[in-house]
């Protein structure tokens, strides 16, 4: 277990150094002028040229990645040019480790704008994680366990009603009617723990998670049921039953230990997806999170913290990566032999 834990580790790092040069050569060694586009419409080209400097635009792309490397492990300054932070000592800030870029725009760092942001995303992404996957296994198991009847048809059709409708409907259906005019939960507004306690977060965060959690629910309603039905016909369970084991501890010891195993690649990479930003959920209820936060950057062409978000994005998904292989290689021992 721990030679693989190791080789996946590598693996996830050298795949994080490879997404890093990859969006490098995406955003900046694109023909697109960044220097304009951060100066603004009126820049002259005197500032164009300014910008460039103080930015490290002007440096080749190898040469702006390698110090983005290092500025992750021994964080930096700006402006990049030497000759700018002599000049204006005052106007020099300093980017601490890991540093993944400083917003002109919005004059701080990547970081410091993420510090804000990543909570409510994660909030949201957790909530709506628990909801999906506790009513997707459960209800996908009771489809399985009734197949033919009334209730798996009923579960499975309502799955595809809530599967067929787009999220921001969803979500303004359940903010217009349940928040706004039913009063059945208050107008959700993100609250810390620290600020409102425990209870005050969840229920802010119920409408924007079951948003979420129905569209991801109908899927895994019909996946579970699936993979349930298809762990039933296996041979070895002919045999749990042959030697008297009982319904329940065949369902749970053996049913859905296999069945769990693919819904652990779904479950694992569709929560990374989350992480990174639910962008229509959280302009529909206006949290200001990283999907939002991203929306916005686009808009103002803010350059760094558009790449830093897509590399903390595509961190957050090889993490989740490595975790559900190591959960693999719990779930199913024969993994570690791969």
């Amino acid at each position: 277990m721990f030679a693989y834990t190791v080789r996946r580790l590598f693996a996830g790092i050298i795949m994080l150094i490879l997404m890093s040069i990859v969006t490098f050569a995406l955003f900046f060694a694109s023909p697109v002028d960044h220097a304009k586009l951060a100066c603004g419409k009126n820049c002259t080209i005197a500032q164009q040229k300014q910008v460039n400097k103080a930015l490290g635009f002007d440096k080749p792309v190898q040469q702006q990645w390698v110090d983005f490397a290092v500025g992750v492990f021994k964080g930096r300054d700006y402006p990049e040019d030497k000759s700018l932070r002599k000049a204006a000592p005052e106007l020099v800030a300093h980017c601490a480790a890991p540093c993944l870029g400083y917003s002109r725009v919005n004059q701080a760092t990547v970081i410091q704008e993420f510090k804000d942001r990543i909570p409510v995303s994660a909030s949201l992404a957790v909530v709506a994680f628990i909801m999906w996957i506790s009513g997707g296994v459960l209800f996908g198991a009771i489809a399985a366990l009734t197949k033919g009847s009334i209730i798996d048809r009923g579960l499975v059709g309502i799955s595809l009603v809530f599967y067929a409708f787009p999220t921001f409907f969803i979500g303004l259906f359940l903010l217009k009617f349940l928040a706004i005019k039913w009063q059945v939960f208050p107008v959700p507004n993100y609250t810390r723990i620290a600020d409102g306690g425990l209870w005050t977060w969840f229920i802010n965060l119920i409408l924007p998670g079951l948003t979420l959690a129905l569209f991801y629910m109908a899927g895994y309603v019909r996946m579970t049921r699936a993979f349930v039905l298809e762990s039933m016909s296996e041979d070895y369970l002919r045999t749990a039953k042959a030697k008297g084991l009982g319904p329940r501890r065949i369902l749970t010891k053996h049913t859905m230990r296999a069945a769990l195993t693919p819904l652990v690649t779904m479950a694992g990479l569709d929560l990374a997806g989350l992480l990174g930003g639910a962008i229509i959920t959280e302009q529909v209820f206006n949290f200001n999170g990283v999907g939002k936060m991203s929306v916005n950057a686009i808009q103002r062409h803010d350059l760094a913290l558009v790449v830093g978000i897509v590399l903390l994005v595509a961190a957050i998904v090889i993490i989740a990566n490595i975790i559900v292989d190591l959960l693999y290689a719990v779930i199913d021992p024969r993994v570690r032999l791969g």
